[in-house]
């Protein structure tokens, strides 16, 4: 005779199916996620290599090409949501999944115009706010042949985000890491003249990028047009056919995420201008502790994604303890492993920015001490900056995103922005009062986005609507 099963034995394997489910879903999306970053951070290492005036150039020129760049691709994200919710609905669906990816590439297109002719200006931008003159002009330059890489990027991404939301991210993976390489081969040609290739310097990294943005996308054309369960689909079929109302649809789910993710984007690029405004020397050690930052953000970042598609096939079938668990899960994982990474900062700040530059050179010593010191922020930061990541893809899965855009809006530019400049300025603390902004613009976004998760049934978020 079978024993009876205990009561808290269905809970324990809802939750545990829960922890198998989203560590399936999330590892390729993270790996995707630092792949895309070590690209950044390929191009990033090279620049150094060259001189930590190119360095500072390029890191003048990648902020203000995020500017714009993220406001689109919060466009793209709100993609991921919709078919997700879709698919919760009805997992067999075909035609609403086919209607979302056709019209995110139609906003694809439609964002990457405005988008061109604001970058093309990135000289005129970077003198009229003050920047050095010579960095502007390389900044200038080097952007010039990099802005051409957003629409075959966010064409990535609304690809990408159907294939999460069937949960089957491994191809975007594999997609990602032969851009790496494909990206590093370019960088070390085109920067250096390796192989016969011309030698066009910060430019030539521009180019890479550009390129390694549209193999990423061909390369998934490719895989969806093959593969047998993505075919069905048809996801380019009347690719010209309008459909305004999801057009319309996603704009409305989209632009309060774009807004989100502008809010936190600019506030750190508002950081390195000012990190310019200072110093060549502090804007140079800022881009190298920012990089470090970035890679492991793509953990909680890659687990806020996995949460949007987990929770929003739970709102799609109107399962709120599906919603609760992929929630949770998710939160603990992403800022888990943030704390881990605080700890390495703390612990090994040479050996990480060994990576950049080049630590025993005399004359990169004040660079290297600045760099460490604002790793001991950054050490602190990211573990806010990892809750906040994860608690607004949490919330995204419910469609819900007007209020946290106006938590992002307060916190950023609010809090973190104003402590910034007066920590940095009028207090006098320079570079690290700048940092200590930025520890607090992210802790306040993190403490906002979490307790609306905290009160969203008692909100009404978790209703179904129509």
């Amino acid at each position: 005779m079978s024993a009876l099963p205990t009561p808290n034995a269905a809970p324990k394997r809802a939750w545990r199916d829960e922890i198998i489910a989203m560590l399936a879903l999330s590892w390729p999306m993270i790996l995707t996620n630092l792949a895309q970053t070590a690209m950044t951070a390929t191009d990033v290492m090279m620049m150094g290599w060259v001189s930590a005036h190119t360095l500072a150039a390029g890191a003048l020129g990648t902020n203000l090409y995020y500017v714009p760049m993220i406001f689109g691709l919060g466009l793209m994200l709100a993609t991921s949501p919709m078919m997700a919710r879709e698919l919760g609905r009805n997992k067999y669906t075909v035609r609403e999944i086919r209607r979302t990816v056709r019209q995110g590439l139609w906003i694809a297109v439609t964002i990457s115009i405005p988008i061109w002719c604001v970058l093309w200006n990135t000289q005129h931008i970077l003198t009229a706010m003050g920047q050095d003159p010579a960095l502007a002009a390389e900044a200038g330059a080097y952007v010039r042949a990099l802005q051409w890489a957003a629409l075959p990027f966010y064409c990535y991404i609304v690809v990408r985000s159907f294939l999460a939301a069937l949960e089957r991210p491994g191809w975007a993976l594999v997609i990602a890491i032969l851009a790496v390489m494909f990206n590093a081969l370019a960088n070390w040609c085109l920067i250096f003249g390796h192989f016969g290739f011309p030698k066009l310097g910060i430019v030539g990294s521009g180019i890479a990028t550009t390129l390694s943005s549209a193999l990423m996308f061909i390369g998934l054309v490719i895989v969806v047009s093959r593969d047998r369960q993505f075919r069905r689909y048809r996801l380019f079929g009347r690719f010209w056919r309008a459909d305004w109302a999801r057009y319309g649809e996603l704009l409305r789910l989209g632009l309060p995420i774009a807004a989100i993710l502008s809010f936190e984007v600019t506030i750190f690029n508002a950081a390195a201008f000012l990190m310019g405004i200072i110093g060549p020397d502090s804007l140079a050690a800022h881009a190298i502790a920012i990089q470090i930052a970035s890679i492991s953000f793509m953990v909680p970042m890659g687990f806020g994604q996995a949460a949007t598609v987990r929770i929003g096939r739970a709102y799609g079938a109107q399962d709120k303890d599906g919603i609760k668990r992929a929630g949770w899960v998710a939160f603990a994982a992403g800022t888990g492993f943030m704390v881990l990474t605080a700890l390495l900062m703390l612990l090994a700040p040479h050996q990480l920015i060994r990576a950049f530059i080049d630590v025993s050179d005399p004359a990169n010593a004040p660079v290297v001490s600045l760099a460490v010191s604002f790793l001991a922020f950054a050490a602190l930061f990211q573990i806010f900056d990892g809750g906040q990541a994860v608690a607004s893809g949490m919330l995204r899965g419910l469609h819900d995103t007007t209020i946290p855009m106006i938590y992002a809006a307060i916190a950023y530019w609010g809090i973190g922005l104003p402590l910034s400049v007066a920590f940095g300025f009028w207090l006098k603390l320079e570079g690290a009062g700048i940092w200590l902004g930025l520890l607090s613009g992210l802790a306040a976004a993190a403490i906002l986005l979490m307790s609306r998760w905290l009160r969203r049934e008692k909100l009404g978020i978790e209703i179904i609507r129509h």
